[in-house]
């Protein structure tokens, strides 16, 4: 029997939203490209996973400078990327949603404001379990409803790090972690950002998110999908979804179609898509689809005390956002500070494979780990293109003056706060540092290809629902941002196409 509703990806945003059309009665296929991520010995194997790329897909994209190749950091599983995300839930701050200027221009306002979307935020951390802490960091918006857990406490080092930090005046945060620490640590004792989710403790799109959607058996899942093109009618809707499963060619002709492919992926799909009647691609009239690609500017700062020993498993737990608004004397946005989880010497490996893992081990002892990250400004110039079956990546990174001024003050910090080295690796286009952009949505169909329910303008029984539809990156992990905007659009669908 033909769906109602197809959704294309299972990924933070395909699942969510899924969740939230349980016991609408329509019934709903996700089509996923990936498999079940297996539980094997290399899911806790930081050699595997950093150093050999076990998990990593067999593709290449294409960069736009040089024509070179890289391998990209996206991954085809059920869940997608959150399978290997660090679990951090936290919501854009209220001021992201206006416009705000950075060193490097101006951060352009929402089509909504904060408070359309709080409620589907509170809603959301319901669904993912969230653990967190109210009232320690002065960047934190309203929140209508608490945390339902208490955040993760600190390791015995980390409370000793916390502490440093408060002394030189900063405000350390416990994270929003959608993770259950104790339940992962039984399987074993590693980190859980980047390291991949069996089922284990992790809080991400297919354990929560999907889980919620396959009880209600309306909802039903397809792997091994790989779509690979849409197919719009005369008059504009998508009449047909063709993809490949098991080496040949299907199609589906659904009423609605979400697509939650992920911000490169998505964009991909639909400039391939593109016909006669739409020689851009699709949903791309404002001829916005592909282009304003965003990726945080990240850097991992590793604070070295030759007297402080670091015996941590996890590590992330806090983070802080005294230079998130301001650079802390009154100046323009510098950024957000987090624990990154406990970069090993095996982790490190990858990085300097020249070294020795022994000695970086040595190193990691007394060492802790942060990641900084700002905001990546949007640029119709930075963007996603197709060249046949060929993914070309041109990323314009923005705002990288902020982003050293950022480095610069941590490390002052860092320093008086008794880690006299501090070590900085910044993170390449290899790292999918939250890919976002690349179908913003907005109130101008001259100036974006969704509404504000994220539907497509071109056509109207199409949405799409994944991190492409991100305005501004902010400079926090947007995870969370995505899974309430699925909540909200979910719903803004059973009023809308489910309720006669």
């Amino acid at each position: 029997m033909t769906p109602d509703i197809v959704i294309i990806g299972s990924g933070m945003g395909g699942s969510t939203l899924a969740a939230g059309l349980v016991g609408s009665g329509a019934k709903v296929l996700i089509l996923e490209k990936g498999q079940q991520l297996p539980d094997t010995p290399e899911t806790r194997d930081p050699r595997a996973i950093f150093q050999r790329g076990f998990f990593r897909p067999k593709e290449v994209w294409y960069d736009a400078a040089d024509g070179s190749t890289f391998n990209p950091g996206n991954y085809y599983y059920v869940g997608g990327n959150s399978k290997f995300y660090g679990a951090v839930l936290i919501r854009y701050r209220a001021e992201d949603f206006a416009a705000m200027e950075h060193e490097g221009g101006v951060s352009p306002a929402w089509p909504i404001a904060y408070d359309v979307i709080e409620p589907w935020y509170s809603r959301a951390e319901q669904l993912y379990r969230v653990r967190g802490a109210l009232g320690e960091d002065p960047t934190e918006p309203y929140h209508s409803q608490p945390y339902a857990f208490p955040p993760v406490p600190d390791e015995p080092a980390l409370a000793e790090v916390r502490a440093r930090l408060k002394q030189q005046g900063l405000h350390p945060a416990s994270l929003p972690l959608g993770v259950d620490h104790e339940a992962w640590l039984r399987r074993a004792k590693t980190p859980w950002d980047a390291f991949p989710d069996t089922r284990s403790g992790k809080m991400d799109a297919e354990t929560c998110g999907l889980a919620a959607a396959l009880k209600d058996p309306d909802i039903t899942i397809e792997t091994g999908a790989d779509v690979v093109r849409l197919v719009a009618g005369a008059g504009g809707r998508i009449e047909k979804i063709v993809y490949r499963k098991d080496g040949e060619l299907r199609e589906l002709a659904p009423k609605l179609v979400v697509l939650s492919a992920g911000a490169v992926k998505s964009a991909a799909l639909l400039l391939a898509s593109k016909d006669e009647r739409h020689p851009n691609g699709l949903a791309n009239s404002s001829d916005v689809v592909g282009r304003y690609f965003m990726n945080h500017n990240s850097t991992a700062m590793i604070a070295v005390d030759p007297r402080f020993r670091n015996d941590a498993i996890h590590q992330k737990t806090f983070g802080f956002n005294d230079f998130y608004l301001s650079d802390g004397k009154g100046g323009r946005p510098l950024g957000n500070m987090q624990l990154l989880g406990r970069v090993s010497g095996p982790v490190m490996k990858a990085g300097a494979p020249r070294a020795p893992e022994w000695a970086l081990s040595l190193l990691a002892r007394h060492a802790v780990d942060f990641l900084a990250m700002n905001e990546d400004l949007p640029d119709p110039e930075s963007r996603i293109r197709v060249d046949g079956e060929k993914v070309v990546l041109q990323w314009k990174r923005s705002n990288m003056a902020a982003h050293q001024k950022l480095i610069d003050v941590m490390k002052e910090r860092f320093r008086a706060a008794g880690f006299p080295i501090v070590l900085t690796k910044p993170f390449d286009r290899r790292t999918p540092s939250h890919q976002c952009g690349t179908i913003r949505f907005g109130s101008d169909p001259a100036q974006a290809a969704l509404d504000t329910d994220c539907r497509a303008f071109d056509h109207r029984n199409l949405f799409v629902v994944d991190a492409s539809f991100l305005p501004t990156s902010a400079a926090v992990n947007p995870a969370l941002t995505i899974a309430a905007q699925a909540l909200r659009t979910a719903d803004h669908i059973r009023r809308t196409e489910l309720a006669s």
